[in-house]
């Protein structure tokens, strides 16, 4: 590696919005995050549903019956005689 060119590499103290805090290394001395491994619903296993306007509730009402044959449009055959 050339000498002058590269940031310095430091210790950082990593701050997430939940109150976890941890040090790593990185170019800056303070990150400041949203989600962390602590709070992140992957890992926790602890699924969050956002729901804006009962969207979810639309969904599953819409698929309830399994199939995709309600959005099909039907096809175009030949008309019959």
């Amino acid at each position: 590696m050339k000498d002058g060119i590269h940031p310095d590499y430091i210790e950082t103290a990593v701050k997430c919005g939940c109150g976890n805090s941890f040090t790593t290394r990185s170019t800056r001395s303070e990150l400041k995050i949203d989600i962390c491994s602590s709070c992140h619903p992957f890992y926790t296993g602890k699924l969050k549903f956002i729901d804006a306007a009962g969207r979810i509730e639309k969904f599953q009402n819409k698929f309830a019956a399994g199939t995709y044959a309600s959005l099909q449009t039907p096809k175009k055959g030949k008309k019959k005689k």
